[in-house]
């Protein structure tokens, strides 16, 4: 297993402990746990009846950690893939970090074919029935745990 793999599988069993603390807790198998490693195809949807949580992992570090509901899955499926397409994403985050510029086939004109073709992503889905308090919560945890380079 590699080692952004195993990161986000002992996040999860630790956030287990903390919804139990918090008083909404959730099982592993209530977690469905997606790899895609380097080069990836971006999602085509959120399936129905879920939320997300995204994080994208490259060169040792996870870049960009967040979190989508039913009613937000543009931002699990496109945005961040898309400079233009919102205030905040990662292809914009990007675009604008010099250190990226030394990043072999990286064109800041272009983040989204790199970010496919370089990143790993993991995608956590979780029934939508469950609270979006308890989704944010997760989002909170990972921000905190994984340390992303781009936050927000």
């Amino acid at each position: 297993m590699n080692d952004w793999r195993r990161e986000i599988e002992d996040a999860l069993s630790a956030f287990i402990t903390v919804s139990q603390l918090a008083g909404e807790p959730v099982r592993r198998d209530e977690l469905e746990l997606e790899f895609l490693p380097a080069p990836h195809r971006q999602p085509s949807s959120l399936p129905h009846g879920k939320m997300a949580i995204y994080a994208f992992w490259w060169n040792g570090e996870w870049l960009k950690i967040g979190k989508a509901g039913p009613k937000t899955a543009a931002r699990y499926v496109s945005q961040h893939y898309n400079q233009n397409s919102s205030n905040s994403n990662l292809a914009k985050s990007l675009a604008h970090d010099l250190q990226m510029e030394n990043a072999i086939g990286f064109d800041r004109n272009y983040p989204g074919d790199w970010i496919r073709k370089s990143t790993c992503r993991a995608n956590i889905l979780i029934s939508a029935q469950k609270s979006k308090e308890l989704l944010a919560l997760l989002e909170a945890f990972l921000h905190v745990r994984l340390k992303p380079r781009y936050e927000g």
